[in-house]
């Protein structure tokens, strides 16, 4: 199982990213990017182009379902009681390195 706080400490172990208040609930957000949000101690969004969303299914399908915003597929949810660390961890940092600057996600790049 995986509470809000390993949830909140992997995320703000990424660099630059920060903590804000999205609609009542936690995001976390690189550059002003949202790339995952906690909408309550059971469920986090992770926000993944449709390549995240395939490896996140591959990952963990007992625990990760897509997520749609509209029509376009968002990213998947993850259920927190049946996820474990690693999992989270990885699916954080696929997101993150879908929002964040080339300048962050590849230091060794302009």
């Amino acid at each position: 199982m995986v509470g809000p706080q390993v949830v909140r400490r992997l995320a703000l172990a990424l660099p630059a990213t920060v903590e804000a208040d999205h609609h009542g609930f936690p995001s976390f957000r690189v550059a002003g990017k949202i790339f995952a949000t906690m909408p309550d101690a059971r469920r986090l969004n992770v926000m993944l182009d449709a390549r995240g969303v395939e490896q996140a299914l591959e990952l963990g399908p007992e625990v990760c379902e897509p997520v749609h915003w509209g029509k376009k597929l968002a990213g998947v949810r993850v259920d927190l009681p049946a996820a474990d660390a690693p999992l989270v961890e990885r699916l954080l940092r696929l997101a993150w390195d879908g929002k964040a600057p080339r300048r962050l996600a590849n230091p060794s790049r302009p």
